[in-house]
Order: structure tokens, then C-alpha cells, then sequence
């Protein structure tokens, strides 16, 4: 049996942890099921989630700090997108498996 480094586990415990509790607003979830198909403007995620868009820049700059998200400047408009690979990759086995 391997030995296990119980600091690795627990620091992964919580990095792991943080990231559901990011997914588990609605909205939250609903903004990343969007841009994991691609960036989007504040306008589009806006329409998209049916909601003010001063809650969606609240929504967008919490997920920006928490690094879960990452934005772009073009001209006038921000894009938003996944900073995280391994988040992208997660979100797309949850929808394949529950938006199917």
C-alpha cells in the first residue's frame, strides 16, 4: 500500500471545496455552463441568465477574485472566460452528465 501524504490530501480537500461552493449558486453555475463554450460579453451573460446587470458584475468580479473566471478587454466590451482547465473540464462532465 502507497503512502499517503495527508497534507496533499487536505490541501486538495479544500482547494476542491471552494471551487463547489462557487458552483453551487445558481447563477454562478448557469454563467460558467455559458462561457465554457466560449467568452462572453457582460451584455450576453446578462441576457443569457435573465438577470440585472449589476448582478451580473457582481456575480462576474466574485468569480474573477476567486479565479475561476478570467476577462478580456476588446474596444468597448469585456469577455469573460474559464481561467481554470481542470475547472472547464469538470463543469463539462457535470453537464454531460446531467444536461443530457
Amino acid at each position: 500500500m502507497k503512502n499517503i501524504d495527508v497534507s496533499k490530501v487536505i490541501d486538495q480537500c479544500d482547494i476542491v471545496s471552494g471551487v463547489l461552493k462557487s458552483l453551487s449558486h445558481p447563477i454562478r453555475l448557469k454563467i460558467l455552463c455559458y462561457v465554457i463554450e466560449g467568452d462572453r460579453t457582460v451584455n450576453e451573460l446578462t441576457e443569457y441568465c435573465g438577470i440585472a446587470q449589476s448582478s451580473m458584475s457582481q456575480f462576474l468580479g466574485r468569480m474573477r477574485k476567486e479565479g475561476i473566471l478570467s476577462s478580456r478587454r476588446v474596444a468597448t466590451n469585456i469577455y469573460y472566460g474559464m481561467a481554470d482547465p481542470k475547472l472547464k473540464k469538470l463543469l463539462k462532465s457535470i453537464k454531460e452528465i446531467y444536461c443530457k
